[in-house]
């Protein structure tokens, strides 16, 4: 379902009874221009062309009149009151996009040059430009020839994927082929452990005919990017009921395919009745000042002293001067749009309600500020993005207080048990890593430069160390990672391998169970 059908679905009013102002102004507007009609002039007596003459105005007796204007602004006040609405408010503390899980076709023939450089480059380079679409959604990467494999679960960062991409050539995968089925299982395995519901991208130029019907059939919504040249056709793409969208030399195709998948995401999010509707009504603002200008015709009244009168009795409001939004929007729905838009440092500047201020700074990696923000709220939900802001701020045991403090709140709080168990055992690793460290073990853990707490005093307080000789200190990741030879693409063809060898070794250890082997003698 695209866009515009689920807007016509969803579309109507929040207090609909004040659309029974709408007749009653109808019914002013018409009394008053029926009253201001002018009578005909009697004729007796009064040559024709004298008459003409002397009719005022005769030629614009249907103009537009001041009252139609404020017959127009009372409407659109009216419709405003009765709060329009095509979509639910979104949960702060759910993902704003669908999770996808895209899935790469790696073969020989993907690295034909007729959709240059490659037809495996320009979907690496399509994919990418997804991943910078959908910043900070989850994504996962699934490549498959002639078996298939998880190249990266679940994540948000989508620099995290850019080099297993890079990595990704015919020469990693184990077995040549095209088995589009197992890898479309897999994705539906990553699809199932999340909590929104989520879709699939195929990267592919081509696809067996016998999986299209699981293409079809697949629960999730599916979408393919064809990396076929135009005019080129495949006859597994052509049985394809699912959308096929060509690949474009601009972005037109990345957002058509965004669109595709998070349609949804969109249907579920509709369907949360714990979500209330938000109203739209500041939109009609505009088409309200744009008939305000009307006013400034040549030859209409304006009661300028009663509105300033009116303007006299309105409550003085804090002195403001960041532009025009501010005579439409207030702080809070300008923090919405900038924090829709991804802009969350301009958002948590924005926002004064404290939970979606608190939640902004938190997006924007600002994790101190945003747990003292939320420490205004006192509710389940604030304290468990203040556990999730302690966590990403390496302060270990006070995620796991915050979470227990969102427990206590609403023992049912979704994520908020699971959180609370990987916090722990989270401090565990640590605790344990500092008694390593104490006898002389390569069991320690480095950070890059918090110092982690150690409250329970076991072990010592693990830093990043300077290195002024080899083995002095501590290694950051990075470093570590530097002084490793191997590359990405023969780490993810050592993977596969072993992937594919204990795949093909499930099915023969099953046969060969004591349970086959019975006999019927007894």
């Amino acid at each position: 379902m695209n866009d515009l059908a689920l807007f016509a679905e969803a579309f109507h009013f929040i207090r609909p009874a004040l659309l029974l102002l709408i007749p009653l102004v109808l019914l002013l507007w018409w009394m008053v221009r029926r009253s201001g009609r002018q009578r005909p002039m009697l004729a007796e007596g009064i040559a024709p062309h004298l008459r003409e003459a002397l009719t005022v105005r005769r030629s614009r007796r249907h103009r537009i009149l001041p009252v139609d204007s404020v017959a127009a602004l009372l409407i659109l006040s009216a419709l405003g009151a009765a709060g329009p609405t095509w979509s639910r408010q979104p949960d702060p503390f759910a993902a704003q996009s669908a999770p996808v899980v895209v899935i790469l076709a790696i073969t020989p023939d993907m690295e034909d040059k007729d959709v240059p450089p490659t037809r495996l480059e320009r979907g690496k380079q399509k994919i990418r430009d997804l991943l910078d679409l959908r910043a900070g959604a989850r994504t996962a990467l699934v490549a498959y020839a002639g078996t298939a494999h998880v190249v990266l679960p679940m994540t948000e960062d989508p620099q995290v994927m850019v080099p297993y991409l890079e990595g990704l050539s015919p020469e990693v995968m184990p077995v040549k082929g095209l088995v589009a089925g197992d890898a479309l299982a897999l994705a539906q395995a990553l699809l199932e452990s999340e909590n929104a519901p989520g879709g699939i991208l195929f990267v592919t130029d081509s696809l067996d005919p016998v999986d299209a019907a699981a293409l079809d059939g697949s629960a999730a919504p599916v979408a393919v990017l064809s990396m076929r040249p135009e005019g080129n056709r495949d006859r597994g793409l052509d049985a394809l009921s699912a959308p096929v969208i060509a690949v474009t030399p601009d972005n037109a195709d990345v957002r058509r395919i965004d669109g595709l998948l998070n349609s949804a995401y969109r249907r579920a999010q509709l369907d949360d009745v714990e979500q209330p509707w938000e109203d739209r009504a500041h939109w009609l603002a505009w088409p309200a000042a744009l008939l305000l200008l009307l006013w400034f015709r040549q030859g209409w009244t304006m009661r300028w002293a009663v509105i300033a009168a009116l303007a006299l009795l309105m409550p003085p409001q804090g002195a403001r001067a960041d532009g025009l939004a501010d005579w439409f929007l207030t702080p809070d729905q300008q923090g919405r749009i900038a924090y829709q838009r991804k802009q969350f440092e301009r958002a948590g500047e924005l926002f004064y309600d404290p939970l979606w201020r608190g939640y902004a700074l938190y997006r924007d990696g600002q994790y101190e500020a945003a747990v003292e923000v939320l420490d205004r709220v006192e509710t389940a939900q604030a304290a468990f993005i203040q556990g999730m802001a302690q966590i990403k701020g390496r302060n270990y045991r006070d995620g796991v207080r915050a979470f227990e403090t969102a427990l206590q709140r609403d023992p049912q709080y979704p994520g908020a048990a699971e959180n609370l168990e990987t916090a722990r055992r989270i401090v565990t690793y640590v605790e344990e890593a500092r008694l390593g460290s104490d006898t002389g073990e390569d069991g320690g853990i480095g950070a890059d430069e918090e110092v982690y707490d150690n409250e329970s005093g076991q072990g010592q307080d693990t830093e990043r160390a300077p290195q002024q000789g080899e083995g002095a200190g501590l290694l950051t990741t990075e470093q570590w990672m530097n002084t490793v030879d191997t590359r990405t693409e023969d780490f993810l063809r050592m993977r596969f391998a072993l992937e594919a060898t204990q795949q093909s070794e499930a099915p023969a250890a099953a046969q060969d169970t004591p349970g086959d082997s019975t006999g019927g003698d007894q």
